[in-house]
């Protein structure tokens, strides 16, 4: 629920602060005193609604659920206006889009045609409650369902995949055939191109270097001559002749490894570095060019296991759609056995409404995740689509009624907007025991023109001016009832409207 409303600077109104309860919360006042800019400003709080305001605020009491939001005792929407609008949630800053997405979970503006209530989905979730409150544990069913439906899709598609797959076969083994032959004409190794740029490296400075270790070895003619000196000296030779063998063997060394080459055709090196640079070009390198090969491998041995692989497929198929027509099909008797109930209090609930009966009838369709039905719901044969606003609004606050019979826990917030209006007093009453109901579930915020439902409100707030500007107050019992009076007699209010308006506030209390 909204425990907390704050407005600053929207149009007429300067500043509003609303200390709110549970339950049904009544606006009233006269025309053109500002109840929908009100109305308007709390959808703004939520991102529901744009307005021009400088702040609008609702503190709420549901815990917030994804967004990247930290939850508090107390979640704080607002909506502040400078020279942009910007949103922010417990001080958080979001997007527009992204707070509505997140208190449309609680708080739902039922003015417009919103078809939302009677998609097949609700008015399943609703008949199948009513199934579960009696002696059957449907809910069990239905996961029991679900979990065999989605499996059998997740089979039907893969068994779809392979049967493309089985048209193109001949194709795609050839094509791997050849992907794998080439790569396995080449053969490359691991690290291979490197050695062989080395290779080439040293073959393209072969004979400079040999040239060199050549006129390098003359300095093995004169070492002799260091020995002689070093005696004459008498200094220990030992660290000259430890530096010419470590010299010697170096240039042995380097002399026998570039003679090697002599064995080596220069030709067949650089066609196979071209051969491994071509491969390099296409998969990136030589490791890249292996992994292809036996990823090409595998799908090989899989084109040949195939008529395996779909038989074992089409055989869990068939056993997943037995097990989903069986389960769907108990699905659809329960929901059958429960439907007339179902349509009998959904029109007692009409008739109060002074609604024509509506017809409910389960129609077969598709399968899907919750079963092969589909509710399709006329009042007297007309198609929702084609029924008054007032009908239509009114035909989902029958819903909604039926909907929380069953309801375990808070249903969020609900906002009405004049939904009396154009009713008579016999109809406006029954809106308004309905909207009473609800309200065991559901924080409610309406706006009303009528004695009715202003006497049913849990909370009754007056909306007035004072010359330009608005102002918004809550009402204690003698001022109910007059301005229950005011709304029954106009401005000139009669000793019997009072009388009228205390009646209706005492028979409600």
């Amino acid at each position: 629920m909204i425990e907390r409303f704050f407005l600053k600077d929207y149009l007429s109104f300067k500043e509003v602060e609303l200390n709110l309860t549970s339950g049904l919360v009544v606006f009233t006042g006269p025309s053109g005193s500002g109840k929908s800019i009100l109305m308007n400003s709390i959808l703004s709080s939520f991102g529901a609604n744009s307005c021009e305001a400088n702040l609008c605020e609702s503190s709420v009491t549901w815990e917030i659920d994804g967004g990247g939001i930290d939850n508090d005792d107390i979640n704080v929407f607002k909506h502040i206006k400078k020279e942009k609008s910007r949103y922010f949630i417990n001080n958080q800053s979001i997007s527009k889009k992204a707070m509505n997405s997140l208190a449309s979970n609680y708080a739902r503006h039922l003015s417009l045609k919103d078809f939302s209530d009677f998609k097949n989905e609700n008015l399943l979730c609703i008949l199948d409650a009513r199934v579960q409150n009696g002696s059957f544990d449907i809910f069990s069913l239905k996961d029991e369902y679900a979990k065999s439906y989605l499996e059998y899709k997740e089979v039907k598609k893969e068994l779809q995949l392979i049967e493309e797959e089985q048209k193109k076969i001949v194709e795609l083994k050839e094509f791997a055939t050849f992907e794998i032959k080439k790569i396995e004409d080449i053969n490359p190794k691991v690290s291979e191109d490197s050695e062989l740029l080395s290779i080439k490296k040293e073959l393209s400075k072969k004979e400079k270097v040999l040239e060199n270790i050549s006129e390098a070895n003359s300095i093995f003619d004169y070492e002799h001559y260091v020995f002689n000196a070093l005696s004459s000296l008498d200094i220990d030779s030992s660290f000259f002749s430890d530096c010419m063998n470590e010299l010697r063997a170096i240039m042995e060394s380097a002399q026998e490894r570039f003679c090697a080459l002599d064995e080596v055709d220069v030709e067949d090196i650089l066609n196979r570095i071209e051969e491994l640079g071509d491969l390099k070009r296409r998969y990136g390198s030589v490791e890249e060019a292996l992994k292809y090969k036996e990823q090409k491998i595998l799908e090989l041995q899989k084109y040949e296991n195939i008529e395996i692989t779909k038989g074992d497929l089409e055989s869990r198929k068939l056993k997943l759609h037995k097990t989903v027509q069986e389960l769907a099909s108990k699905l659809t008797k329960l929901r059958g056995d429960e439907l007339k109930l179902f349509r009998d209090d959904l029109n007692t609930y009409l008739k109060e409404l002074y609604l024509r009966d509506a017809q409910v009838e389960i129609h077969e369709a598709e399968y899907g995740v919750f079963g092969k039905d589909e509710i399709v719901l006329t009042l007297n044969s007309t198609e929702l689509n084609k029924v008054s606003t007032g009908e239509f609004n009114r035909l989902r606050l029958a819903i909604l009624a039926l909907k929380s019979e069953f309801m375990s826990k808070n249903g969020g917030i609900l906002m009405l907007d004049e939904i009396d209006a154009n009713l008579s007093g016999e109809e406006s009453m029954s809106v308004a025991k309905v909207l009473k109901q609800l309200s065991k579930h559901f924080q409610i915020f309406v706006i009303s023109h009528q004695p009715q439902l202003t006497s049913m409100g849990d909370q009754h707030f007056l909306v007035h001016k004072d010359g330009d500007e608005s102002f918004v107050r809550e009402l204690k019992f003698k001022e109910r009832v007059d301005e229950i009076a005011r709304i029954i007699s106009g401005d000139n209010i009669t000793n019997e409207a009072k009388k009228f308006a205390k009646e209706l506030l005492q028979a409600n209390k």
